[in-house]
């Protein structure tokens, strides 16, 4: 039971220790997290549906995971050679637009939900 306790620390120090890391390293990351600290309350604030809610709330903390990933990727292509390289370039591309599709998603799920408040007024 101690073994696992301690995987659970482990695991929990990791996190925080890369969540700090691209808190640190990457401005986007806090341009996210002013957008979730005025989205959410938001969320919270209007008079949505539990699951309006929980989409919204769900898809901000989905960008910032996004955005924890597509640093991991850039970390790891930088890592293997600076020099460009086609597929590096690629892969650095294809994690910018899963941050961007995921904020899509979101800016979508407040548009329906603005959408819906608005006939319903």
């Amino acid at each position: 039971m101690w073994k696992e306790f301690e995987r659970i620390r482990l695991r929990a120090m990791w996190s925080w220790q890369g969540w700090t890391h691209v808190w640190r390293t990457e401005a986007s990351l806090m341009q996210w997290v002013w957008a979730n600290a005025v989205s959410i309350p938001l969320a919270l604030i209007l008079p949505l549906s539990p699951g309006e809610r929980a989409a919204i709330v769900m898809g901000g903390i989905m960008v910032l995971a996004m955005e924890c990933l597509n640093t991991a990727i850039e970390r790891v292509v930088d890592d293997i050679s600076t020099e460009k390289r086609d597929r590096a370039g690629q892969a650095k591309d294809a994690g910018s637009a899963a941050v961007a599709i995921t904020s899509i998603a979101v800016g979508a799920a407040w548009l329906c939900v603005l959408v819906r408040l608005l006939v319903r007024t």
